[in-house]
């Protein structure tokens, strides 16, 4: 037997619970940081909501907009390279992070280094999303759907609960904002260090994991264009976009400001709470209420269908 036919039989032999379960940890991890922990650390460093609301809402573009470059991905080199070279940039970018917060100019830089990781994230979204389906076949790929969404659901709560959590009590141990959650970015940042290098092992190696051919003669940006008109030519495009913007609309507002209003003081008409208290109360139990739902919303759909609940 070849050497490529041995690598090959390891691969797919491989179990799938030596890297699907932190594979998706990875993937949830700077998600939830960009969206919800950011939040959490800029009104713990004095910022007003206004400007809260307004720079972090921001770093939500890099998923909205990732289909546009998701054929990048594609074409320039294997899936697994980008999980790998992604966690690097991710875990550098919470390093820079750490390092931006003690800083005089700290709002400008640490938010042009989230910029990073929200971009860096995405991309990783995208090669994992792939890779998952080129490193399983047809029943490991069913079989491991809620193995994705359970681990996903975990670093969930370790980013919103567990790291949350231990800023809020570095600061009440007498730690300034800024060195406390620099502390815990550092923290952070080892995290997707332990990933790179668990990954670089662990990942298996699919032979269908290559560049996407093209055609070399054609210009590859007037393709790209071309494709993307095509996209929205679609019938009903319209409708469909309609439906993904407004979908999720009102949740994404009271993601920005849910914690603004946990943190405010009761005489500005907030609850007064500490980052300790939202790390468990906001990170915990309410991601932990999100999983039951989203049970409790498998199962009616099982029961009635998905048109039935969207539009009755």
């Amino acid at each position: 037997m070849s050497e490529t036919q041995i690598e090959k039989k390891n691969n797919k032999s491989r179990n799938p619970w030596t890297w699907v379960p932190s594979l998706y940890l990875a993937e949830s991890i700077p998600y939830t940081i960009a969206m919800t922990v950011s939040v959490v650390l800029y009104k713990d460093m004095g910022l007003s909501n206004t400007q809260i609301a307004f720079y972090t809402s921001w770093l939500y573009l890099p998923w909205v907009i990732k289909p546009l470059w998701s054929p990048f991905v594609d074409i320039f080199h294997t899936k697994r390279f980008w999980i790998l070279a992604m966690q690097l940039a991710i875990g550098a970018s919470l390093a820079g992070v750490a390092l931006t917060l003690p800083t005089t100019d700290f709002v400008r830089y640490s938010l042009a280094v989230f910029w990073i990781m929200a971009f860096s994230s995405a991309t990783h979204d995208i090669a994992a999303d792939g890779f998952y389906m080129l490193g399983l076949d047809t029943p490991q790929q069913a079989a491991f759907v809620g193995v994705r969404v359970l681990f996903y659901r975990i670093a969930t709560i370790a980013a919103e609960g567990g790291l949350v959590f231990l800023a809020g009590m570095l600061q009440k141990y007498g730690y300034p904002a800024a060195s406390a959650w620099s502390l815990s970015f550092i923290g952070v940042a080892a995290v997707f260090l332990t990933f790179f290098i668990y990954h670089l092992f662990a990942l298996p190696k699919p032979a269908e994991d290559i560049s996407a051919p093209w055609d070399k003669s054609k210009n590859f940006i007037a393709e790209y264009f071309r494709i993307i008109t095509l996209f929205f030519r679609r019938k009903d495009i319209l409708v469909i976009i309609s439906f993904f913007l407004l979908y999720r609309f009102a949740e994404a507002q009271l993601t920005k400001m849910v914690v603004p209003f946990l943190r405010d003081e009761i005489s500005k008409g907030g609850l007064g709470l500490t980052t300790a208290d939202i790390g468990i109360i906001y990170g915990t139990v309410g991601v932990i209420a999100l999983m039951l739902g989203g049970l409790l919303g498998g199962y009616v759909i099982y029961r009635n269908g998905l048109k039935y609940w969207l539009w009755p």
